[in-house]
């Protein structure tokens, strides 16, 4: 198989979330970095490490075929000359679902390589629900 090139480390995330909503395995690792120091964790998995594991981890979510719709918001990126670190939220719409999940935070960290920009973690976790604060009564006593 040949891998792409990414020449800056949005083009990896770019396709790392078009393989994510393709199911394609080969374009979701391709990726990756060729490392066995690679992590993974889904959200509300553990960790997962070395390049086999997160290619098999990744082979079950895709099992069922195409199933979700993935769109990011709230990106924080952190750049140094030869590692990003991109804070995001996933907006997932699951198909056949009537309402998106609820939004999940990630963390991607790419590293430069000679053949290209490449991911080495990916980290998920599902994002606390805005809780509205409840309405006041009377005066708040804290002693």
């Amino acid at each position: 198989m040949t891998r792409p090139l990414f020449a800056t480390p949005e083009d990896a995330e770019i396709a790392f979330y078009e393989a994510l909503e393709n199911a394609d395995l080969d374009a979701m690792m391709s990726v990756w970095a060729d490392d066995e120091e690679i992590v993974c964790v889904h959200p509300g998995g553990s960790r997962i490490t070395g390049w086999e594991q997160v290619r098999d981890a990744w082979r079950d979510i895709f099992a069922g075929g195409p199933t979700m719709r993935c769109r990011l918001s709230g990106r924080h990126i952190l750049r140094m000359p030869r590692l990003a670190i991109h804070c995001v939220h996933e907006n997932i719409v699951v198909t056949d679902q009537p309402r998106p999940v609820n939004p999940i935070i990630a963390t991607n960290i790419y590293v430069q390589t000679e053949r290209g920009w490449r991911m080495l973690v990916h980290h998920a976790s599902p994002a606390l629900r805005d809780v509205a604060p409840p309405e006041a009564v009377g005066p708040t006593v804290l002693h």
